[in-house]
């Protein structure tokens, strides 16, 4: 079986990094639409303790990225859950943000910033992030500068840490500059490349986690 940390490490080629998503989905129980031939309409559980899903190209970046995926795995544990998360046919050390959001495309609503997830010179990139990713996520402000009522977050969505990269690939057709978003720490991170749009909108991905 292809783990996420032996595929971050293995040594790809450009022609193989397709093939090996493909390989790594399987592995976690996924169809092979998780290595970016078609959006993914199910997740399964790849153990009585964890679910397991696909990141999927957000709206016109398969058209410069055709082979960009992901695949999750949330693992609940008694007090948090362990969320690992591995993309492939990214751009070859390209930088991404990985956020927890309210909803998978614009204009996402509430959003918490989760982790980096750096690919290496195969495309290839993983991270592990502990904490609640489950039917309980959710965000509440009861006063203060913002205001907003207990409010539940169950989409991911992974940006482009640098807004040009996208541009300079094509992902941006017709834009003059490149477009900024506040997606990453210093909020001036690209446009979103994978989303778990494949999930309806208030019935996220972890909605399905229970623990």
């Amino acid at each position: 079986m292809i783990t996420i940390k032996h595929l971050s490490k293995r040594s790809l080629g450009a022609a193989t990094v397709v093939a090996a998503g493909a390989t790594l989905a399987l592995s976690l129980g996924l169809g092979a639409s998780a290595a970016g031939a078609s959006p993914v309409t199910t997740a399964s559980a790849a153990s009585s303790h964890s679910f397991t899903f696909a990141l999927v190209p957000s709206p016109g970046i398969r058209a410069c990225l055709p082979h960009i995926g992901g695949v999750v795995r949330i693992t609940p544990g008694s007090e948090n859950d362990l969320m690992q998360v591995t993309i492939f046919g990214a751009p070859r050390n390209a930088e991404f943000d990985l956020f927890v959001i309210q909803q998978p495309n614009k204009p996402f609503g509430v959003s918490w910033y989760q982790t980096d997830v750096n690919a290496n010179r195969q495309g290839v990139g993983s991270a592990s992030v502990r904490g609640i990713f489950d039917r309980e996520t959710f965000s509440v402000s009861p006063g203060g500068t913002t205001t907003f009522a207990p409010t539940h977050q169950y989409h991911l969505g992974l940006w482009f840490n640098d807004p040009k990269l996208p541009f300079r690939l094509g992902c941006e057709p017709g834009a003059p500059a490149p477009v900024v978003t506040p997606f990453n720490g210093e909020q001036h991170a690209g446009i979103q490349a994978l989303n778990t749009a494949e999930f309806p909108v208030n019935a996220g991905p972890l909605s399905h986690v229970h623990r």
